[in-house]
């Protein structure tokens, strides 16, 4: 059978006829790679999203609202581009097509989110708050769009022996692209660039690591697009044992729903504890190291600006750990061991957020933040590969889109929640750090609820 992935970067090195062929290495880094772009986006909206709301005006005890748009446009996007790019064969490939239209789009829109407090609207103003809140909005949709192919290609191409490694991988890039995207704002401001603006708008240094974001997002994305090459519709029935004689119906996505293996219910219930920290890690986090190490909760404050700056070089410090975790551990960690090592990499996490409320200074906040790294990335890798083993290939896109749900919809409820909690305990930001890493330590206990496909964990 004649390959059609490209030489350089997927030609598989085996030609047995049924299941996924074993890829070379280079295959893998072709189609884990991009994600390193992806991720600057994401990075870039997870550690400026707050700093930049606060700087043009938004209230502290509102900042919720802002949060839920994000996940709320991941629960919409992902299963939609995941349904129909299972149906999408053309000379493009099948997942190729939308991060071809979504890298452009995503760009455009990391240009325009840091000047939300720049074009007159006035500090604190509706039109200022409501125009970051579209353009944030549409930067999580298009970029939604954009990660969607990345977790689907292995799904499609990767088989079960090399599963956990390419996750792994995907994962590291990911985390090497926070790096680069949340030290930016600090390097910058060491190379010259003006970390503080008027009031109401975002700093020069900010505004910056973002235009740089965006060029290296459409970059990484071309290279993928460009090396990538993907089973036609024969390769692909015939490595996932699919008859294609066999009328494929026309199902919907509730009805997926409603079929989905008891993995898909049992992972997301774990996802739900994890996520809904997260989620309030990057909601709080600027203002909890302002107030434990700077003594401030003025936004517009030097000291304010600073520990925005400083909780940048925190999730690169975060993202490094999850770099070196994945690559010394989680690419080598057995398909039986995935449930055991979830556990721990969620307890590590709860310990990391915990740790926060009582540092005060800031080399103190670095243990911590290595605690949350490797949380970060064994929570997503393990959650991906427990889920993904259940699957036959009919269908994945789609149910790798609906699985995003349990990562979107624990943000929203998180966010929702906030406007409760966050009153309740004093209008604290550490202390919603502190109820976070209670949350992820919740989630290591829920964790006994998966049975994995293949083989129970211990």
């Amino acid at each position: 059978m004649q390959a059609t992935n490209t030489e350089a970067s997927t030609k598989v090195d085996t030609d047995v006829n049924k299941g996924l062929p074993k890829l070379k290495l280079s295959a893998i880094f072709a189609m884990t790679f991009g994600f390193f772009g992806i991720n600057m986006a994401f990075s870039l909206q997870s550690s400026q999203m707050g700093r930049i709301f606060q700087t043009i005006g938004a209230d502290p005890t509102k900042l919720g609202f802002f949060f839920i748009l994000p996940p709320l446009a991941g629960m919409v996007v992902q299963p939609l581009i995941g349904k129909y790019s299972d149906k999408t064969w053309n000379r493009f490939g099948r997942r190729m097509p939308y991060l071809m239209i979504g890298a452009p789009i995503a760009a455009i829109v990391m240009i325009l989110l840091p000047n939300a407090g720049s074009f007159g609207f006035g500090y604190g103003s509706l039109l200022a708050l409501l125009f970051g809140a579209f353009t944030i909005l549409f930067m999580d949709l298009s970029s939604n769009v954009c990660m969607q192919p990345f977790k689907m290609i292995i799904g499609d191409m990767v088989n079960e022996d090399q599963k956990d490694m390419a996750w792994s991988w995907q994962q590291s890039f990911s985390n090497l692209g926070g790096v680069f995207a949340t030290i930016a704002p600090f390097v910058l401001t060491l190379f010259g660039v003006t970390n503080i603006a008027p009031k109401g708008q975002v700093p020069n240094s900010v505004k910056m690591a973002f235009y740089i974001g965006a060029g290296i997002l459409l970059l990484t994305s071309l290279y993928t697009i460009m090396s990538v090459k993907e089973y036609d519709p024969r390769q692909y029935d015939l490595y996932h044992d699919i008859d294609p004689n066999e009328k494929k119906p026309d199902v919907s996505l509730w009805h997926l729903v409603k079929v989905a293996p008891k993995a898909f219910w049992e992972v997301s219930f774990v996802q739900l504890f994890a996520w809904f920290a997260f989620q309030y890690l990057w909601t709080y986090s600027t203002g909890a190291i302002a107030d434990n190490v700077w003594h401030t909760t003025n936004p517009a404050s030097a000291g304010y600006q600073a520990a925005g700056n400083w909780y940048g070089i925190l999730t690169c410090i975060q993202s490094v750990a999850a770099v070196l975790w994945g690559m010394l551990l989680l690419s080598r960690t057995k398909a039986t061991q995935r449930k055991l090592w979830y556990r721990i990499g969620l307890v590590m996490g709860g310990v990391g957020f915990i740790m926060v409320f009582f540092t005060h200074t800031q080399m103190g906040l670095v243990f911590p933040f290595c605690l949350i790294g490797i949380s970060y990335l064994t929570m997503q890798t393990q959650a991906f590969s427990l889920f993904t083993e259940s699957l036959d290939g009919t269908n994945e896109g789609a149910y790798l889109g609906l699985f995003n749900c349990g990562i979107c919809l624990p943000q929203i409820i998180a966010s929702v929640a906030s406007f409760v909690i966050f009153p309740l305990i004093g209008q604290s930001m550490p202390g919603m750090i502190v109820v976070g890493g209670i949350s992820l330590i919740l989630g290591a206990f829920a964790v006994s609820a998966i049975h994995p496909a293949l083989s129970e964990a211990k």
